[in-house]
């Protein structure tokens, strides 16, 4: 049985390095696209984030 800790984590490590390292005022927006790749990875895997 597949852990989320442990699957996405390519997709996770750019979607976290966007988030910190964001000068956006709103870093969500700013890091949608790596949110959504993150998010259908994860749904791929039968997880809901």
């Amino acid at each position: 049985l597949l852990q989320p800790c442990c699957v996405c984590k390519e997709e996770k490590a750019k979607r976290d390095e966007c988030m910190l390292f964001s000068n956006a005022a709103d870093p969500a927006k700013d890091c949608l696209s790596t949110i959504d790749q993150y998010r259908a990875c994860m749904k791929g895997f039968g997880f809901t984030v």
